[in-house]
């Protein structure tokens, strides 16, 4: 039975410019009825000179929350109350809380990487990280692994100048957590001396998306740990082609599917103050990929 909107219906969505594309209404509203909450989450195309405007709007009309996507999840900080601790190292939101009129945004990118690799098995703590990728996708799981105590994490980037930045943003933090930190180009004897002794690799960068499905970093599964784990943060196709080749050989691996769930059962989470049916939202989300045409998209 579907229960009805009323006047005490509570309000959420997702906004980002463009944002037809987003699971996030199919998955929430699933969660949503499987809990018997009484509210309704809708996707709302907010362009970025309109961002403030759509903020003060929201809160007035007294929104629950909301999710944040591209291109705003770092523009909308400074309309925002107070940053939690993991947005404010991340540099981003990805969800708000509206409590009373005042705005929290928080980032659940981080719940959901790390969530995916728990449920894996794996655990993050004094291990070698390779990291493919430096995009904004890298800072939430860069400071995830950090936050899991892993050992060292070197960033295999095409560009080691931006790896460099990004590090060195996270370079008091990683130093108060104990974790190293390293960059370098991925196709340098050091990337693969250190991709040899990875415990754990994660793609974050849009490599082997759909439609091109056949591009993936340049690394040979060959040369890794017999044990290494392989994640991609990527969604469609199911298994990448990073994933494909890891797989053939033996490595245990994890695409993007369970992060994405997950940062939205976090955000269900906060906004309601009980746990989302993540079976749900994982049956609805496989649906929605079975029966549209989307691109594939790194975690956004």
């Amino acid at each position: 039975m579907v229960t009805p909107i009323t006047g005490t219906t509570q309000n959420l969505g997702v906004m980002g410019w463009p944002i037809a594309h987003s699971l996030s209404p199919a998955m929430q509203n699933a969660a949503i009825a499987a809990a018997g909450v009484d509210a309704v989450y809708t996707a709302f195309a907010v362009e970025p000179a309109g961002l403030s405007l759509a903020v003060a709007g929201l809160r007035m009309l007294h929104f629950r929350g909301w999710n944040v996507t591209i291109p705003h999840k770092q523009a909308i900080m400074d309309a925002l109350d107070e940053i939690d601790e993991d947005a404010a190292a991340i540099g981003a939101v990805n969800t708000v809380v509206n409590d009373g009129g005042r705005l929290k945004g928080y980032n659940t990118d981080v719940v959901g990487f790390l969530g995916g690799l728990s449920d894996a098995g794996f655990d993050p703590a004094e291990k070698n990280v390779v990291l493919l990728g430096a995009g904004g996708a890298a800072r939430a799981v860069l400071w995830g692994l950090m936050k899991a105590h892993a050992m060292r994490v070197t960033l295999g980037v095409r560009h080691p100048e931006k790896a460099e930045a990004l590090i060195e943003s996270f370079a008091a933090r990683a130093s108060l957590l104990g974790t190293k930190l390293a960059a370098c180009h991925w196709e340098t004897e050091t990337f693969r001396g250190a991709f040899s002794h990875a415990d754990l690799v994660v793609n974050v960068t849009p490599l082997g998306m759909t439609p091109h499905v056949e591009d993936k970093p340049p690394i040979d599964w060959r040369d890794a740990k017999p044990d290494a784990f392989a994640y991609d943060i990527i969604y469609t196709p199911e298994e990448t082609r990073f994933l494909h080749e890891a797989k053939a050989l033996g490595h245990k691996t994890l695409n993007g599917e369970d992060m994405l769930v997950l940062q939205g059962a976090a955000a269900f989470e906060l906004w309601f103050g009980q746990q989302a049916d993540t079976a749900v939202m994982k049956e609805v989300l496989r649906e929605q990929l079975a029966g549209t045409n989307l691109s594939g998209r790194v975690q956004d």
